[in-house]
């Protein structure tokens, strides 16, 4: 697992993926926090990073399905699966290398955006004015919503041997499993079991980890999702041995 993750890694790190990804990432935000008037910290005068994590997720939906699409597709196209698959690992070792590969990546594109915490931080009147347990609860849900993203853009490129259908296929699972049991729960035909329904959508745990307290049942439900998403990657690519 260690020299699949070893190699998955150094190939983003070889390319332009993990550099262009980072780079998009980090301006994107920037620019929607410091820059842009509609959502510009510097213009509503409040510290708080709502801009991060409210439109962060969004970001996710397309940056790391573009980071994950071709781990198992390129593979597949190029023929070199068959290969990889002959060699004496299993085949939760070829996934758990390739997706923590991906989680790396993704964790190394949230890092920078500590600089963020801290000048807001600074520019606090008084300084410090700023919900620190709400920031840090919000880069949990953050780094646990990639996770999440990251399982299903590696499950989306098993099930195809064409990038960009993974790519689209992971942009639309991420949306729904994120946005998607909300926008279902707001239906007022489902009455009392619209809540139940808003709770199987991560927006509903990703919101409670953002008021800075972290409960387990939100850590659980995340780790579930990735669980799920996982043996569902196990089950397609062992399907080959039926």
């Amino acid at each position: 697992m260690i020299q699949i993750f070893l190699k998955e890694f150094n190939s983003f790190l070889n390319s332009l993926i993990a550099y262009i990804v980072i780079s998009v990432f980090l301006t994107g935000i920037g620019l929607l926090m410091w820059v842009f008037p509609d959502t510009s910290v510097l213009e509503y005068g409040y510290a708080d990073m709502e801009t991060l994590f409210v439109l962060g997720p969004y970001v996710f939906m397309f940056l790391i399905p573009a980071i994950t699409m071709r781990m198992f597709a390129e593979e597949k196209r190029g023929g070199t699966i068959e290969l990889l698959l002959t060699k004496p690992i299993t085949d939760w070792q070829i996934i758990f290398g390739k997706y923590l590969s991906g989680l790396v990546l993704v964790v190394f594109a949230i890092v920078p955006t500590l600089v963020y915490y801290w000048s807001i931080y600074k520019l606090g009147s008084p300084e410090g004015n700023i919900d620190t347990a709400g920031v840090m609860g919000s880069y949990v849900g953050l780094v646990l919503l990639g996770a999440v993203f990251t399982a299903i853009g590696i499950f989306s490129s098993v099930i195809s041997s064409n990038q960009i259908i993974s790519f689209i296929v992971a942009v639309f699972f991420c949306f729904i499993v994120y946005s998607g049991f909300e926008s279902i729960a707001s239906i007022n035909d489902w009455g009392q079991f619209s809540g139940m329904l808003e709770q199987l959508g991560i927006l509903y745990h990703y919101d409670a980890l953002s008021k800075g307290l972290i409960d387990s049942r939100d850590v659980i439900y995340f780790l579930s999702v990735i669980a799920v998403v996982l043996l569902a990657t196990k089950l397609v690519l062992s399907s080959r041995k039926w």
